[in-house]
């Protein structure tokens, strides 16, 4: 994967495949699962999940761009489930809008964006880690899946 992709935020990278998405879908329509209790249930809970993690970047003062310097390891809260709380939030509520309007441009969207941040996000941020953080990023990594 490219690394130059790093230079984008990952919600305008989201915010591009939506808009991809919803212009092949106006298009040509594939309908294939379209729930909305499914879509508003995935799509609450990807919010709620990557609200937590901002929250917990704010309240340890820690930067939530990927490519400024990190000064605190967390490993409390709901990143004790996941190390990636806030992709996978963004990536549940893309997929909450993959299920409410149940086409296939918006599920392709939630696999190109799962994709892009498993491929060059998360081995930026976890060489990253590494460097500052050393054994107590190792033993953190060790203990906790990098999804779910």
């Amino acid at each position: 994967m490219n690394s130059r992709i790093i230079e984008y935020r990952p919600p305008r990278i989201a915010a591009a495949l939506l808009l991809v998405a919803a212009t092949f879908h106006l298009l040509a329509p594939v309908h294939l699962f379209a729930s909305l209790i499914v879509g508003v249930a995935l799509g609450t809970t990807g919010f709620s999940v990557m609200m937590w993690a901002w929250w917990q970047f704010q309240r340890n003062e820690v930067a939530v761009c990927p490519t400024e310097v990190t000064e605190r390891l967390i490993t409390d809260g709901v990143y004790r489930f996941t190390r990636n709380p806030m992709y996978l939030g963004m990536l549940m509520i893309l997929a909450g809008i993959a299920a409410f309007v149940g086409t296939l441009p918006f599920y392709i969207a939630v696999i190109a964006l799962f994709t892009i941040i498993d491929r060059s996000f998360c081995p930026y941020e976890e060489n990253k880690l590494a460097s500052a953080f050393g054994r107590d990023y190792k033993t953190y990594k060790s203990q906790v899946r990098r999804w779910i």
